[in-house]
């Protein structure tokens, strides 16, 4: 997009016309972000000059759909500029330690001074409060203390994790969108805004709730590799195929595993689905016939069945898959391939925009003047503003 061609209410989603002041972060935050802007909001992207750790870059997908202002809040004429923003916002979204935006005088208390109606979420790891509030921390602690990370893996020995995508995306980004979506909600309501606190330990120990249910019901062990989903039982696993590929298994109905042993021809000679008694003479029988074909050939005897069989697909083939490309799960969008937004929408389906911005501050004239603000070229030249130039 060239410059001056910012313009609001330009999404296609479910939430055109909500605009929302972004404080640049890393990890959740800019996730949660990216939702709000594939669903169609007006997303005003507000960064550090120069920006930061892992937090631009033309293929920084967790970026895109929004411009890039380039702010430096440590001046008090850059936090006045953003309470301009956030006069005609609907949100904000800001990721610092408890008690940093107030000090840079863009709290809660100050946002609401100027826009009562605002909702304010606020992403952290370990929530506003509590002993930890003020400490450094990742996805990887954070699901650590909530009871999350223990039970991962199927090596007895140490726990394995799946990169961010539990703390980060699940327990962080997805709970903040869960929250501002509703608060936005009760508004609408009650005409008030409100702080949303999002912290990852709160939302990881939620979507975790099925655990509890087990732990409470008696039916879970605080063992890796000894419960129903963590690969405990044979027919809800991981095999290696001929290639040296992989395939998961997810047969837990009766059913289903039926359906497994017939179409691996192991009837009259895989044991029943409930002997317990013999689920490692089960497991050496599955882990050997699978060796027998490569990934390909099983997925082609089992794609489109009930025996829950697919094969484990590395990212760079995801979206030639073919049920992912019938959906066009993937999209190419300004030259890389990226996830299309998700969920879809039936009347206001959502699109992509903008896409990430090359630099901090790649958008910062045109965005604020889109905004309202006033004096964008005098802030710039002050050096509260920063316009990031062509190849900077």
């Amino acid at each position: 997009m060239l410059p001056g061609m910012i313009e609001l209410g330009q999404g296609t989603g479910p939430l055109r016309g909500v605009k929302v002041v972004e404080i640049a972060g890393i990890g959740p935050g800019p996730h949660a972000c990216m939702i709000l802007a594939d669903l169609g909001a007006d997303v005003i992207r507000v960064e550090r000059p120069g920006g930061q750790l892992l937090s631009g870059g033309a293929t920084m997908l967790l970026n895109r759909g929004r411009p890039s202002v380039a702010l430096d809040l440590k001046q008090p004429e850059a936090a006045a500029t953003v309470l301009e923003l956030v006069k005609d916002a609907d949100v904000l979204v800001e990721g610092m330690r408890p008690g940093v935006a107030e000090r840079l005088g863009i709290g809660p208390e100050q946002c609401h001074a100027v826009n009562p109606r605002l909702i304010y979420g606020r992403m952290t790891g370990w929530g506003q409060d509590g002993p930890l509030a003020q400490a450094a921390g990742h996805d990887l602690n954070y699901i650590s203390v909530a009871g999350a990370l223990f039970g991962m893996g199927q090596t007895p020995e140490r726990p394995q994790f799946p990169a961010n995508l539990v703390g980060d995306f699940g327990g962080g980004s997805t709970y903040l969108v869960i929250g501002l979506l509703a608060a936005l909600l009760e508004a609408r309501v009650s005409g008030e805004g409100q702080v949303v606190d999002a912290a990852i330990v709160d939302g990881t120990a939620h979507l975790n709730a099925m655990t509890w249910a087990f732990l409470a019901g008696g039916g879970y062990q605080e063992r890796r590799g000894a419960n129903l989903l963590d690969g405990g039982v044979p027919y809800y696993d991981v095999y290696e195929t001929a290639d040296g590929k992989h395939v998961s298994v997810g047969a837990l109905e009766p059913q289903f595993y039926a359906t497994l042993i017939a179409m691996l021809g192991l009837e009259g000679v895989a044991p029943g689905q409930a002997d317990l008694d013999r689920y490692d003479e089960l497991r050496v029988l599955l882990t050997d016939t699978f060796r027998q074909k490569t990934q390909a050939e099983w997925v082609a005897l089992f794609e489109g069945t009930d025996a829950c069989v697919a094969g484990v697909v590395p990212a760079s083939e995801a979206p030639s898959h073919p049920h992912l490309e019938a959906r066009a799960t993937f999209v190419e969008h300004e030259g890389v391939v990226q996830p299309q937004p998700a969920p879809r929408f039936s009347r206001t389906p959502a699109s992509l925009s903008l896409p990430p911005s090359p630099a901090a501050g790649t958008h910062t004239r045109e965005a604020l003047t889109a905004w309202g603000i006033a004096d964008v070229d005098g802030l710039i030249e002050r050096g509260v503003a920063v316009q990031a130039t062509p190849g900077q």
